[in-house]
C-alpha cells in the first residue's frame, strides 16, 4: 500500500534542492549580465576612437546581455514552477494532520432548493469539498462543485478508472496543478469565450498581403533615400501615408489591443496546461476521450494557443513609441497583427471553449485523482445492479480521524426504509451523512472510505436541514413542508435514496408523530429506499406492519455517572435516551 505522507515529505526535499539550485543559477545569471554589461561599457570607452572595433563591442555585449536575459527569465519560470510544486507537497502534509479549514469553502457552491448539497456538509467550513478541493482554476473550481452537485449514477465505472489512473500519476497532477496556479486569472476563461463568440471583425482581408506589400515599399523609399537617389522628404511623406491608414482603424485597433493585454497570459499559460495533457500517455476511457477533443485537424491545441499567445503579445508592442510611429508608418504593425488575430478568432474562436472545458475537466479530476492518492486504504464500490443498494463493511465518514473513527457495517436492499434512533451526540447525523457521502462519492467514481462497498447506483434526496434564516415556526414549517413536496415529486419521477432527519420539528409532537408516520407509510407505498433518523419512538411500530421497514439505533449508557456512546449501529429500537441525564450533568436542572 501506498504511503502518501512519505511520498510528500520525499518531494519536499527533492524540490527544495531544486530550488536552491535555481536561487544559484538565477544569481549567477545576475552576476554575469552585470560582468558583461560593465565589460561592454569599459571596452567601448577603451576602444571609442576605434569605431568598428566599438561598434562590435556593442553588439556583442548586447547580444550576451539579452540572452542571459532571456536565460534568466526562462530560469524564474521554472523557479517559480518549483516553488508551487513544494507549496503543494507542503499543503498536504498540513491538510492530512487536519488543518484544512482555512482554505476555500465553497459555500456559494450550497443550495437549498438542491437534493442534498445543503445538508450534508458538502461545502462549508470543514467541508468534504474544502478537504478534497485542489483545484488551481476559477472553472476547475466550478467543475468539481457541480461533480459534487451533479447526482448522476451513469458511467460510473468510466469515472472511477479515470480517478484511479490520475491517482497514480501523482507527479503529473503535481506539475499540471502548479503550472495552473501560475495562471494570472485577469479574466474569466467564460468571460473570453463570450469575447470570442461575439467579436466582430472589423479588418478587410486586403490586409492580408498589403502590409506586406506596404513594408516593402518602404524599406526601398529609406534605401534609396540612403543613396541619395530620391530625396528624404519621400521618407518622411510615405511615414505619413502609413500612419494616416493607421489612423482610419485606430479606435477599433486600441479596443482590441485592450483585450488582447487581458488575455494574453491566460492563453500563454493554458497552452501550458493543454501541451502537458497532449503529452501524457492515458489508458482510461474518459481521459483519452479528453485527450482527443483537445486534437483539431491534426493541430496541437498547445501549438494553436501558443500562436495565438505570441500575435497578442505581438499587438502589444504597439505600446512601444516605436511601434507607435516607425512600426506603424512604416510597415503598418497595428493592421498585420490585428488581421492575424481575427483571423484565428474566425478559425478557432468556436472551439476554445471545449478547450477550456478540457483544462478545467483535469483541474477538477485531479482533485479527485489526489482524493484517491491520499486515501490508499478506501475501496472503490463494485457497481452492480444486485438487491442491495449498499452493502458496505465498516463504513465510515471520510473526513473523521482514521484512528479514532467508529465503523460499522451496513446492508440496505432496494425498497427497504431503516428506521434509526438513538440518544442525542450518538451518532445518528453523523451515519445519515456516512451514508449520503457514501452514495455521492460512489456516484462520482471515487473510492469510499469502507473495507469492501458494493453498490447499486442510485440518485440520492435529503431532507436534513430546513434554512436557518426562516425564524418564525409557520415559516419554518412551510419549508419544511416545501422541501417533503419536493421529494415526493421527485420519487414520482425516478427512484431515489431518501434521507430524512428528524423531520416535521416545527410542529407539536403528537402532531408531528401521525405526520411523520404518515409520510414514511407514503413513502414505503412508493416503493421508496431510504434512511430516517429519529427520537420518536412510536414511529418504530410501523416495522410491525410493513415489512420494507427495518428499525436500526445507536445507543448510548451511563456508566459510573459518565455517558459512553460505542457509535456502532445495530438493529432494534433504541431504549436509551440523555436529554435528562445531560441537563442534570451540566447543572441546567
Amino acid at each position: 500500500m501506498r504511503q502518501p505522507i512519505q511520498f510528500y515529505k520525499s518531494q519536499i526535499e527533492i524540490y527544495q534542492g531544486k530550488l536552491n539550485a535555481f536561487k544559484s543559477k538565477l544569481l549567477c545569471f545576475s552576476l554575469t549580465r552585470i560582468a558583461v554589461y560593465l565589460l561592454g561599457v569599459f571596452g567601448i570607452y577603451y576602444y571609442f576612437l576605434e569605431l568598428e572595433v566599438a561598434i562590435a563591442i556593442a553588439v556583442v555585449s548586447i547580444s550576451v546581455f539579452l540572452i542571459l536575459l532571456s536565460k534568466h527569465t526562462d530560469a524564474k519560470k521554472q523557479r517559480d514552477l518549483v516553488r508551487a510544486i513544494l507549496k503543494i507537497n507542503e499543503e498536504e502534509i498540513s491538510i492530512a494532520s487536519g488543518s484544512f479549514h482555512d482554505r476555500f469553502d465553497g459555500v456559494a457552491y450550497q443550495n437549498p432548493s438542491h437534493f442534498y448539497s445543503l445538508d450534508i456538509d458538502l461545502f462549508g467550513r470543514g467541508s468534504f469539498f474544502q478537504f478534497i478541493n485542489r483545484t488551481a482554476t476559477t472553472e476547475g473550481t466550478h467543475n468539481l462543485a457541480n461533480a459534487l452537485k451533479a447526482n448522476n449514477v451513469k458511467q460510473i465505472i468510466k469515472r472511477q478508472k479515470a480517478i484511479e489512473e490520475l491517482a497514480e500519476k501523482a507527479n503529473w497532477r503535481q506539475e499540471y496543478t502548479a503550472k495552473g496556479q501560475l495562471i494570472d486569472e485577469k479574466t474569466a476563461s467564460t468571460v473570453i469565450v463570450n469575447w470570442l463568440k461575439n467579436y466582430k471583425i472589423f479588418i478587410p482581408r486586403i490586409m492580408q498581403w498589403f502590409p506586406y506589400v506596404f513594408g516593402t515599399i518602404s524599406i526601398a523609399v529609406i534605401v534609396l533615400s540612403i543613396l541619395k537617389i530620391a530625396p528624404i522628404a519621400y521618407v518622411v511623406y510615405w511615414l505619413l501615408v502609413g500612419i494616416a491608414i493607421i489612423a482610419i482603424y485606430f479606435s477599433k485597433v486600441s479596443h482590441l489591443a485592450q483585450y488582447s493585454t487581458q488575455v494574453k497570459d491566460t492563453f500563454r499559460q493554458y497552452a501550458l496546461l493543454l501541451d502537458q495533457i497532449e503529452s501524457e500517455t492515458f489508458s482510461s476511457e474518459l481521459l483519452k476521450d479528453k485527450q482527443q477533443q483537445i486534437t483539431l485537424k491534426g493541430k496541437k491545441s498547445s501549438e494553436i494557443f501558443t500562436a495565438f499567445s505570441k500575435s497578442l503579445d505581438a499587438l502589444e508592442n504597439r505600446n512601444n513609441m516605436f511601434f507607435i510611429i516607425l512600426g506603424n508608418g512604416f510597415l503598418l504593425w497595428d493592421l498585420m497583427q490585428s488581421y492575424k488575430i481575427e483571423q484565428w478568432i474566425l478559425e478557432y474562436g468556436e472551439v476554445v471553449e471545449h478547450w477550456f472545458q478540457v483544462v478545467s475537466f483535469f483541474d477538477a479530476y485531479n482533485s479527485l485523482g489526489n482524493f484517491a492518492f491520499n486515501h490508499p486504504a478506501f475501496v472503490y464500490p463494485e457497481i452492480n445492479a444486485s438487491k442491495a443498494v449498499i452493502d458496505a463493511s465498516n463504513l465510515g465518514h471520510p473526513l473523521l480521524d482514521s484512528t479514532k473513527r467508529i465503523d460499522s457495517d451496513l446492508i440496505i436492499e432496494n425498497e427497504e426504509f431503516f428506521i434509526v434512533t438513538g440518544a442525542n451526540m450518538a451518532g445518528k447525523s453523523t451515519f445519515l451523512r456516512t451514508v449520503s457521502l457514501h452514495i455521492v462519492m460512489a456516484n462520482m467514481g471515487l473510492p469510499v472510505c469502507a473495507t469492501a462497498s458494493k453498490y447499486s447506483p442510485v440518485k440520492l434526496i435529503t431532507s436534513m436541514r430546513t434554512t436557518d434564516s426562516l425564524a418564525d415556526d409557520s415559516s419554518y414549517f412551510f419549508s419544511e413542508l416545501t422541501r417533503l413536496k419536493f421529494i415526493v415529486d421527485q420519487i414520482a419521477e425516478e427512484p431515489y435514496f431518501i434521507i430524512l432527519d428528524e423531520i416535521l420539528k416545527g410542529t407539536n409532537s403528537t402532531d408531528k408523530a401521525i405526520g411523520s408516520r404518515k409520510f414514511v407509510e407514503k413513502l414505503v407505498a412508493g416503493n421508496a429506499t431510504g434512511i430516517i433518523a429519529t427520537h420518536d419512538l412510536s414511529l418504530c411500530e410501523i416495522e410491525k406492519e410493513l415489512d420494507a421497514v427495518k428499525n436500526y439505533f445507536f445507543d448510548a449508557k451511563i456508566v459510573n455517572d459518565e455517558l459512553y456512546f460505542d457509535y456502532k449501529l445495530k438493529q432494534g429500537i433504541c431504549q436509551n435516551m440523555n436529554a435528562s441525564f445531560l441537563l442534570k450533568k451540566m447543572e441546567i436542572i
